[in-house]
């Protein structure tokens, strides 16, 4: 808890989503009083910090970054840090310096409910957020405090493009702008090269891509066969790397599939859904192509590239995944789903505990009355309506999340002691 006075307040800013958002939300914390600085590792997060004033570069090696960081500390007197995911080594040791002096620390993320909502948290977020270790009992009694109506999506937003524009600008700048940081190395293990390149031919491809897209969902609605859905994630991404039993997402395929002919009745397919950002770095439909063969049920497994969840889950029988956000879609239509890994989301009460085979066979229902208490219990404290990337998503979200950082409660805490802020009806925003 951090109750003092914003021109109290020392907010030290780290890595932020490609492009402007944290530029932004550090201007309107300096209008409220506070003092911002920024740290910068690498071209990428200069080019869109816009204050030069307030930017720190950090031209070390890692193995400086933790006494450089704690000299920082001392030397501006930070109250609070703020950063994009908890879990990129920087940001970990950051994060655990800061909690053993008693800072607050403030953790943005994608959306629990993407793409209509951000993450925002205090300590903490996905596997390490406070969210794991409360019951669908406490939320419902925090939720005696509000008679909110909890908000429906709207029908579009449009943060894909700008997403991967931002993603290809970033590392267009640490490509070719990046000599003052000679040191940095990503937290990736993918060269920047080469995540430029995939950025970069992802952009391009979106045409041809949509089309492949659309061909693949029509053979699917059209066929008239039931069908089973995995949805795959990101393999480099934080919450499928430090949360999940997996190594791979070739790992998990196999795992699925095999689940899948062994379980599934005969006349059922299985559809594979890449996430939306997938580029390319591994070669997930040649994989399902040919664990499917091998496994003999080539003629019922449908591989689609990205796109938007909604039209398939209208008629999928179940879901499987690691632990993707999408499986709050999956849960909010009623339909059964198998988590393998650690999840906000991951409760007794609305996700299977079936051996996968047995699940494919005859899925359990879930609790669709806890699940909704359980997205109500989220809407009203850490899912901020708004978007990092396209520019009226992020007015949207600029409205509401500077005040609950400055909030002396966590979002969690302001619901159970009925101080948070009456939360915003969403519209659709483009």
């Amino acid at each position: 808890m951090n109750a003092a006075a914003p021109r109290e307040r020392v907010f030290l800013f780290l890595q932020g989503p490609h492009g402007p958002f944290f530029n932004r939300l550090g201007k309107m914390l300096r209008l409220a009083g506070a003092q911002v600085w920024r740290v910068g590792f690498n071209a990428g997060d200069r080019a869109f910090w816009f204050h030069p004033r307030s930017y720190i570069p950090f031209r070390g090696t890692a193995d400086t970054w933790k006494d450089t960081f704690v000299a920082l500390l001392a030397d501006k007197g930070v109250t609070d840090i703020v950063l994009y995911g908890d879990t990129r080594p920087i940001h970990a040791q950051a994060v655990a310096e800061a909690k053993a002096r008693g800072l607050t620390v403030h953790v943005f993320e994608e959306g629990y409910m993407r793409p209509y909502w951000v993450t925002y948290e205090r300590g903490g977020s996905n596997g390490n957020s406070r969210l794991m270790d409360m019951s669908i009992e406490q939320m419902q009694a925090a939720l005696a405090n509000s008679d909110m109506e909890a908000p429906l999506p709207p029908g579009h937003w449009g943060d894909m493009r700008q997403h991967v524009f931002y993603g290809a600008l970033y590392h267009w700048f640490v490509l070719f702008r990046n000599g003052d940081y000679r040191n940095f190395r990503p937290h990736r293990s993918l060269p920047v090269t080469k995540e430029f390149k995939l950025y970069l031919k992802r952009l391009l491809l979106m045409p041809a891509l949509a089309l492949d897209r659309l061909i693949a969902t029509l053979r699917i609605r059209l066929g008239g066969f039931p069908y089973h859905l995995a949805l795959l994630q990101l393999e480099h991404d934080s919450s499928f790397q430090e949360h999940s039993p997996f190594e791979t997402m070739t790992d998990f395929l196999t795992v699925v599939l095999e689940g899948f002919a062994k379980g599934a009745p005969r006349h059922h397919h299985l559809v594979v859904k890449a996430h939306p950002l997938e580029d390319g770095r591994a070669p997930l439909r040649r994989v399902v192509k040919q664990v499917a063969r091998d496994l003999g049920v080539a003629d019922r497994v449908h591989f689609v590239r990205g796109g938007k969840l909604a039209q398939l889950l209208n008629d999928a029988r179940t879901a499987v995944t690691v632990n993707s956000t999408a499986g709050q879609q999956v849960l909010w239509r009623g339909i059964p789903l198998k988590v393998f890994g650690s999840a906000v989301y991951a409760k007794p009460e609305f996700v299977s505990d079936q051996p996968l085979a047995q699940f494919f066979a005859a899925a359990s229902r879930p609790d669709n009355k806890a699940y909704k208490d359980y997205r109500r219990y989220l809407l009203e404290t850490s899912q901020v309506p708004g978007g990092f990337y396209a520019a009226r998503a992020r007015t949207q979200l600029m409205r509401q999340v500077v005040d609950m950082m400055l909030a002396p409660e966590d979002p969690y805490d302001a619901l159970e002691l009925g101080t948070a802020a009456p939360r915003q009806q969403l519209r659709a925003v483009t």
